[in-house]
C-alpha cells in the first residue's frame, strides 16, 4: 500500500510541476508503456515512438488524472489505444499499397515462435487484451478498466483471440 501512496504523491508533485517526479514516474512506468505498445505492435521502434507520444499525452493531460486511480493502468490505456490505432493505420496502409500494386512478396522474416506469430495475426483488438493479460498480467477487471470496456467485452475478446489462436497452432 506504500508504493500506491508514494505513487499518487509523485503524481500530485507532477502536478505542481516538479520535474524530478516527472522522471521518477517516467522510469517506473516506461519499460511497461513500452512492452505493452511493443507486443500490440511488433515494431520496436513504432512502440518507443508511441510510448514516448503516450508519456507526453499522459503529462499534458495529468492536471485532469485523478490521483485516487494508480497513474500506471491509465499510462497503458492511453499506449495500448495509440499501439492500436497504429496497427490499424499499418495494415490500411498495406491494403492500399497492395491494392494498388500487384501482389507483394512475403518479406522474409527470421523463424518466429508459433506463439508470437499467431498473436500477431490477431486483430488489434484481440491482440491488446491478450497482451495485457497475459503478457502484463493485468486481471480482466483492470483490463475492462484501462481500456474503458464492459468486462464482457473483455472477456469475449480474450476468449475470441484465444479461440484463433488455437485454430493456428
Amino acid at each position: 500500500m506504500r508504493a500506491g501512496r508514494d505513487e499518487r504523491a509523485r503524481v500530485r508533485a507532477a502536478q505542481r510541476g516538479s520535474a524530478s517526479d516527472l522522471e521518477v514516474l517516467f522510469r517506473d512506468h516506461w519499460p511497461r508503456a513500452y512492452r505493452a505498445a511493443y507486443l500490440v505492435t511488433h515494431d520496436a521502434a513504432a512502440a518507443e515512438d508511441i510510448a514516448q507520444e503516450s508519456f507526453l499525452a499522459a503529462i499534458r493531460a495529468l492536471d485532469r488524472f485523478d490521483r485516487r486511480r494508480p497513474f500506471g493502468p491509465w499510462l497503458h490505456r492511453i499506449a495500448v489505444n495509440r499501439a492500436i490505432d497504429w496497427t490499424r493505420a499499418r495494415k490500411l496502409r498495406a491494403e492500399v499499397e497492395l491494392g494498388e500494386s500487384a501482389p507483394a512478396p512475403e518479406p522474409s522474416r527470421p523463424p518466429r515462435d508459433d506463439v508470437l506469430a499467431a498473436l500477431e495475426r490477431l486483430p488489434p483488438e484481440h491482440r491488446a487484451v491478450i497482451v495485457l493479460r497475459y503478457l502484463l498480467e493485468f486481471t480482466p477487471g483492470e483490463i475492462a478498466e484501462s481500456l474503458d470496456l464492459p468486462r464482457g467485452t473483455v472477456n469475449s475478446r480474450l476468449r475470441r483471440g484465444l479461440d484463433s489462436m488455437a485454430d493456428e497452432l
